[in-house]
């Protein structure tokens, strides 16, 4: 199906699209230009929606606003945004009077006209999908990055062509009740998280499967041999299967062995590049361009993929450089929004550093990262919802015997006029929280830049 195919299919139809944000919006620009009935649902107010109610209207859509903007979901189509369960009871209700429930992502996956790669995990799948973007712009293809990141594609899916490539990161969101899955799917591991969203941590891994769950035969699928809850799900692919290791050589996909890393092909090793050379960070940055060498292997040369590793510097909130200030260097690592994240991060530096964490509570467990914390941190500076949880982990973990000092704070702002008061020269300090942004911040792109602001600003 085309998405011309699928547009016309809505003629006569009323579509509802709940929530309007960057996601969403210029999904209801589409179906209001091809003159297909549309409602655009938010909990905001009209006052809060700002220009953008007026500008919607002007396009033909109908807004349902405010606390009930879920009620009376009487229509044929149904666009769930992806931070919204998908059985709350509103939409089990229109489900059950015959409405079909959809996605944005789910309808552009069966109407893009190109080879599809989806990226999900616990950790690194935003480095992974734009290490693998890179790597393809690189060979001259031409890529669609998005999903988690980027922008929406469903309304650029007229411009592709069947030799694109397009480069998705998903969510556990995105896919909890998805039906369809990309031609190549990397799952880069899995850890407990989004366990305040999910009913527990079976349904979370239920949902990173449906990436790979709805393959042909034909399709790969990619998984780190190294982690114990993602390596088991292989006999549940259809398609092939790769592996990529840090630990151990592999047989199909890719594995680190004396400072090299390989590609591995029915047993046959051939080198890409060496560890040494790869200009990101931290062990968890092999793992990811070890994922990506296993979905690029049959269409970009290794020569295109040691150049990339020796160039990329990564993307904005990874472990971000921003400033050094009297001899001080100041690193974003906001997209650290789990322990594991976190841990990644630490692990990236030789020395000590000052950490700023803490924030929104996810339900997830903190005592795996307080002796990463006792190991790798100097001065722990907390703040936010889950302050005194992470500070209790640290504290009760048997290692802690009074290093690091720990420091409580009220916002991130004395977060960072603390951790300036007491850095000195030569000191690293970053903002690396374990924890999501929502009890101060939109996402953890805001609090990112707000930190690169206050520390710019220093």
């Amino acid at each position: 199906m085309t998405i011309g195919d699928y547009l016309r299919s809505l003629k006569g139809k009323t579509v509802a699209v709940l929530g309007i944000g960057v996601s969403n919006t210029p999904l209801i620009t589409l179906l209001c230009k091809h003159g297909i009935r549309t409602i655009a649902c938010d909990k905001k107010s009209r006052t809060a929606l700002g220009e953008t109610a007026a500008e919607l209207e002007t396009m033909g859509a109908e807004l349902h606003l405010g606390e009930r903007y879920l009620d009376d979901l009487s229509v044929d189509v149904i666009f769930r945004t992806p931070g919204m369960r998908p059985d709350v009871p509103q939409l089990t209700a229109a489900r059950e009077q015959g409405s079909v429930i959809t996605s944005e992502m789910e309808v552009f996956f069966e109407v893009c006209p190109c080879m599809t790669i989806g990226v999900t995990g616990s950790d690194g799948k935003t480095t992974t999908t734009s290490i693998i973007a890179e790597i393809l712009k690189a060979a001259g293809k031409a890529v669609w990055l998005g999903g988690n990141i980027g922008h929406p594609l469903l309304c650029d899916v007229e411009k592709m062509t069947k030799d694109d490539v397009v480069v998705v990161e998903l969510s556990s969101f995105q896919l909890q009740d998805m039906t369809r899955s990309p031609h190549i799917a990397v799952v880069t591991n899995l850890a407990p998280n989004h366990l305040d969203w999910h009913t527990g941590m079976e349904e979370y891994i239920a949902a990173k499967k449906n990436i790979f769950l709805h393959q042909s035969k034909d399709d790969i699928l990619i998984l780190n041999a190294d982690n114990e809850t993602s390596a088991p799900l292989a006999p549940e692919a259809k398609g092939e299967v790769r592996y990529f290791s840090r630990k151990r050589e592999i047989e199909n996909g890719a594995f680190l062995s004396g400072g090299t890393v390989f590609h591995a092909v029915d047993g046959k090793r051939l080198p890409v590049v060496e560890e040494n050379h790869i200009k990101l960070p931290g062990q968890h940055n092999i793992e990811n361009y070890m994922a990506a060498f296993c979905v690029l292997r049959d269409l970009v040369e290794p020569n295109i993929m040691d150049e990339v590793a020796r160039t990329f510097s990564g993307v904005e909130h990874r472990i971000e450089p921003v400033r050094e200030v009297r001899g001080v260097k100041w690193y974003n690592d906001s997209i650290a929004s789990s322990p594991t994240r976190t841990i990644a991060g630490l692990r990236a530096f030789d020395d000590k550093v000052i950490l700023i964490a803490g924030g929104y509570d996810k339900h997830i467990p903190f005592t795996p990262l307080a002796p990463e914390i006792i190991a790798h941190v100097k001065l722990l500076i907390l703040c936010g919802a889950t302050a005194e949880a992470i500070e209790q982990a640290v504290r009760d973990c048997p290692n802690y015997h009074g290093s690091p000092e720990i420091i409580r704070c009220g916002s991130l702002r004395e977060c960072v006029e603390t951790a300036n008061a007491r850095a000195q020269r030569g000191d690293i300090v970053t903002l690396s929280p374990a924890c999501a942004a929502f009890d101060q911040f939109r996402d953890f792109m805001e609090r990112g830049r707000v930190f690169k602001e206050m520390v710019n600003a220093l």
